[in-house]
C-alpha cells in the first residue's frame, strides 16, 4: 500500500487542471507544466484530485506514488514556485549576471559563462563582507533542481577547508587535514 499515493492533493484557488486519458495539465498565475503518466487513474473531485491504481501489479505500485508526487509538485509550482540558493564559498569566488546568462568565477583560468533557462529567473546576491549567493526560482522543480546541480558540479565542496559551490544551509562532512 502506498503511503505517499493514496493522499489526496487539494487545489488551491487560481489553478485549473485540464486531465487528458494520457496527460495532464496544470495552469497556475506562474506558468503551467504537462506530465505524460500512465497504469494509473486520475480523478478529480471537487477540488481535490486523487491518484488510484487499478491492479496491484509492481509496475503499477510503483507509479502510484511517483505520479502523486509529480502532481502534487506541478500543482505547487504553478501557484507558489521553487526556490534554491547556491553559496560560493572561497576567496576570490563571485558570481554575476546579465539576463539570463551567469558569469561564475571560480578560480579557473577563465570564468564560466552559463545560459540559464528563460523558465528559471536568476539573481546573485554580493553582499561586502559575505559569500555569493546565486538564487533560482521557476515554478518547474524539476528545472531548479537540475540548473543548481549543474552550477554546484563545477566546484564541489571540498571536505577541508569546504571551499566550492553549496547550497545554503548545506552541512558539508568535513575531514581532519595532516596530523603534524
Amino acid at each position: 500500500m502506498s503511503r505517499i499515493g493514496n493522499n489526496p492533493i487539494t487545489i488551491p484557488e487560481g489553478v485549473t487542471i485540464d486531465l487528458q486519458p494520457t496527460h495532464i495539465h496544470v495552469k497556475g498565475k506562474l506558468g503551467e507544466l504537462t506530465q505524460e503518466y500512465s497504469e494509473v487513474e486520475i480523478k478529480i473531485e471537487e477540488n481535490v484530485l486523487t491518484v488510484t491504481r487499478p491492479s496491484e501489479n509492481k509496475s503499477v505500485k510503483a507509479k502510484h506514488g511517483l505520479y502523486r508526487s509529480l502532481i502534487a509538485n506541478m500543482i505547487e509550482g504553478v501557484s507558489n514556485g521553487f526556490t534554491k540558493q547556491l553559496e560560493l564559498v572561497g576567496v576570490g569566488y563571485r558570481a554575476s549576471n546579465q539576463g539570463q546568462k551567469l558569469d561564475l568565477a571560480l578560480g579557473f583560468s577563465h570564468n564560466i559563462l552559463l545560459d540559464i533557462a528563460p523558465e528559471v529567473q536568476i539573481e546573485t546576491v554580493s553582499d561586502k563582507g559575505k559569500n555569493p549567493i546565486i538564487k533560482l526560482t521557476s515554478h518547474d522543480k524539476q528545472l531548479v533542481g537540475f540548473v543548481a546541480a549543474k552550477i554546484r558540479s563545477f566546484r564541489r565542496p571540498e571536505p577541508y577547508k569546504g571551499k566550492g559551490v553549496k547550497f545554503v544551509g548545506e552541512q558539508i562532512r568535513r575531514k581532519a587535514g595532516k596530523s603534524a
